[in-house]
């Protein structure tokens, strides 16, 4: 290689090194691209720890393996004045054993720390501060208050004429900020999931099952919420924001909800289907 080829490319490689060290320090490579903050919850560090050091190792074993796919092609290469086949190897027992035994390492090392965050997330929190069940429903929402002993009955997201959605007409959860909250997620007819965007969680909504969420909104401001399961023809309108405020505005929200009459709950018997398991009915056509 001549020298002035030899120097083009260390300073391509240089360029190259400095392009991604920059690109290192940007917020969005350290939110490995995802769509929220640090701090949001008590969970969404964990989450985002978890999802950029596996990208990171992924990062240095894909470049460990093109360098060594570039090395082997360029190395092996046929020469000139070459003819024939190389001499051919059956197996090569160092090499087999290494590719085996590292993916099993990654493996074994992806599942524990996925098992290890996601029991610290699904742990429940004692005596929460704030108890709201959800109810799923094509397409909207219900949130029932538990401990104010009021609700919120949603409706699908509206369409305006001009094509965007009418963010008035969204369905609204209230949350006081750094209270301990317990979410009772449930579902009125199909298979929903309540996803919060930004606090990068959902769970599954089934019908005649029960599922909780429990954690810790640390900061103030407005959340998107949406189904994360196809569930029919307005999936995509089955939208909701989740408003995280201090617990003096929680208090006028749920002041405002008795003053309209939003009091009591609305509960399981308001669901589509009724001849579930554990619904105490018995299915049509059934014997009694």
């Amino acid at each position: 290689m001549s020298p002035s080829r030899k120097r083009t490319v260390k300073v391509t490689a240089i360029l190259a090194g400095l392009s991604l060290l920059l690109a290192g320090c940007t917020e969005q490579l350290a939110l490995g691209w995802l769509p929220t903050e640090r701090g949001l919850t008590n969970q969404v560090d964990r989450v985002i720890d978890l999802w950029v050091y596996s990208w990171l190792v992924l990062m240095i074993i894909g470049v460990v393996t093109w360098l060594l796919i570039i090395w082997a092609a360029v190395v092996y290469r046929r020469r000139k004045g070459q003819t024939g086949l190389p001499a051919q190897l059956r197996y090569n027992m160092p090499i087999e054993t290494f590719y085996t035994i590292v993916p099993l390492i990654l493996v074994l090392g992806f599942f524990a720390f996925t098992a290890r965050d996601q029991v610290a997330i699904e742990a429940p929190l004692e005596d929460p501060d704030v108890t709201i069940e959800v109810f799923g429903k094509r397409w909207a929402w219900d949130f029932n208050y538990i401990n104010e002993g009021v609700y919120y009955s949603g409706i699908q997201a509206q369409e305006l004429p001009s094509g965007p959605i009418d963010a008035a007409s969204l369905p609204k959860l209230y949350l006081p900020v750094n209270a301990k909250v317990e979410v009772i997620i449930e579902s009125r007819d199909v298979i929903h999931s309540f996803w919060v965007v930004d606090f990068l969680y959902k769970k599954d909504m089934i019908p005649a099952r029960t599922n909780y969420w429990y954690f810790i909104p640390q900061k103030e401001g407005v959340y998107r919420g949406k189904c994360a399961e196809l569930c029919g023809e307005y999936h995509s309108l089955m939208l909701f924001e989740v408003h995280v405020v201090s617990q003096a505005e929680y208090d006028r929200e749920m002041s405002r909800l008795r003053q309209a009459g939003n009091v009591g709950r609305l509960g399981p018997e308001f669901n589509v289907l009724q001849n579930l398991p554990g619904t105490g009915t018995t299915a049509i056509g059934e014997d009694q």
